[in-house]
């Protein structure tokens, strides 16, 4: 049984749901996970959804000044397909627009549940923070290079990411069309299928949306890149290879394979994703979308600039890089010959997924302290993704799960499988989940 069937079946005590909401929005304000909490909130499964994607009736920023005030007259798909068994918690930070890897590109950084010195990954940040303090909870997150599986991973809950095309995108702010994916955060495999069988789906509002089979196609056999396995994080590779005995014990067949090419996915993501990054927010000219300037008496340049001074310093540059890899004059050096690489990264990842599953860590290092962050470069910060750009880049399937603890934090893994074979990724943490205890700080809400 799931939680979610497990809350449904457990009596309330009296003043349960406002005992909840003011445990949470006390513990927010050192914590950061929500941009704002539905207080009202009187029945249902809690869940939570990422600002960027849109509730009807409530401010979503994607925690960015540019829409701050935005109250969008719709809700996503995935929001209005959860149904009545679920009940609205609220809106979770993020990094803006989701331009980040550890929920530091927002004007409240986010803090780890487990130990608020440390990061708590992004740009999903806010979702598993939530998910990680609260006992009876689901988030909508979403996903572009990692934004998913590195929240998770760093605050020990389970963070899905579908095949490309099987949930709905209507109602989700873009960041890079071709790359967004909504999934679902939660603190085990079963009630991550529930949500996902409610959420996925073809729809009429989104072309990108698809009707394919989803498919369960176990396999006993896992794939290590060997690529990926360098430079890892001493004490991330000796857990990890805990982790590769166990499930050599349970039965699985562990192998070693080659993509020489596989460290060219980080250049060829952030390429496509800026470029796509730049088309979406250059509509935030504060004329018809974004922050609005009460002084109508500027130049049309003088209004446009300072109106968009207000994206934060994330977006800025990757307005700037995106706007340049895709004009006219350099197209075909990087756009395009990054559309390339990409097709021969799936082909590759593809020979492999068809024999079985590709594991490996979520990041190459342990949870950093927020301190240890601050002092890195953008490029430092954007080589973190070698690991989950991979499967993003592709619209590959993917799940992110705890499997050990150390200094007192999670370590996560991430295991890959082919396009619309989704249900085989929660098949198998449901079964890696039988001999594992997931260990949590908070858990609000508890009957």
């Amino acid at each position: 049984m799931n939680s979610i069937e497990e809350f449904h079946g457990k009596e309330k005590p009296e003043g349960y749901y406002e005992k909840t909401l003011a445990d949470l929005a006390k513990l927010n304000e050192r914590l950061n996970a929500f941009n704002n909490i539905n207080m009202s909130l009187s029945e249902g499964f809690p869940f939570s959804v990422k600002d960027n994607i849109c509730v009807k009736g409530v401010e979503t920023t994607a925690s960015s000044k540019m829409l701050a005030g935005y109250t969008p007259p719709f809700s996503a798909t995935a929001v209005e397909r959860l149904g009545d068994k679920f009940g609205f918690l609220g809106k979770t930070n993020m990094d803006e627009f989701g331009f980040g890897s550890f929920g530091m590109n927002s004007a409240k950084p986010a803090r780890n549940p487990f130990d608020e010195r440390h990061v708590a990954g992004g740009s999903s940040s806010g979702s598993a923070i939530a998910t990680s303090i609260l006992k009876y909870h689901v988030s909508l997150a979403e996903s572009t290079g990692g934004s998913i599986a590195t929240p998770a991973a760093f605050c020990g809950v389970v963070g899905f990411t579908p095949t490309y095309g099987t949930v709905s995108r209507y109602g989700l702010i873009d960041y890079a069309n071709s790359l967004d994916k909504i999934g679902v955060m939660a603190r085990s495999a079963s009630d991550i299928r529930c949500v996902y069988d409610g959420i996925k789906g073809p729809d009429s509002r989104d072309t990108t949306c698809v009707d394919n089979k989803i498919s369960a196609g176990n396999s006993k056999r896992i794939f290590l890149i060997d690529e990926l396995m360098h430079n890892l994080d001493d004490k991330v590779l000796s857990n990890f290879d805990v982790l590769v005995s166990k499930l050599g014990n349970m039965g699985y067949k562990v192998e070693t394979r080659s993509i020489s090419f596989i460290d060219k996915a980080i250049a060829t993501y952030y390429i496509i994703a800026m470029a796509e990054a730049s088309t979406n927010l250059a509509k935030y000219t504060g004329f018809k979308y974004g922050f609005k300037n009460s002084d109508f008496g500027m130049q049309y340049n003088e209004f446009f600039t300072s109106s968009r001074a207000n994206f934060g310093k994330e977006a800025k540059r990757r307005i700037v890089l995106g706007t340049f890899v895709r004009s006219a004059s350099v197209k075909n050096k990087y756009y395009n010959k990054a559309m390339k690489v990409r097709r021969h990264i799936l082909n590759a990842l593809n020979e492999i997924l068809s024999q079985g599953f590709i594991l490996s860590p979520v990041m190459p290092i342990t949870t950093p302290k927020i301190e240890d962050m601050e002092k890195l470069t953008p490029l430092q910060i954007y080589k973190m993704d070698i690991l989950t750009i991979p499967p993003n880049l592709c619209g590959l399937t993917h799940i992110s799960f705890p499997y050990a603890y150390g200094g007192g934090m999670p370590f996560g893994a991430q295991l890959i499988t082919q396009q619309f074979n989704d249900y085989a990724l929660t098949d198998f943490v449901e079964e890696w989940e039988k001999d594992f205890s997931y260990h949590f700080k908070y858990n609000i809400g508890s009957l």
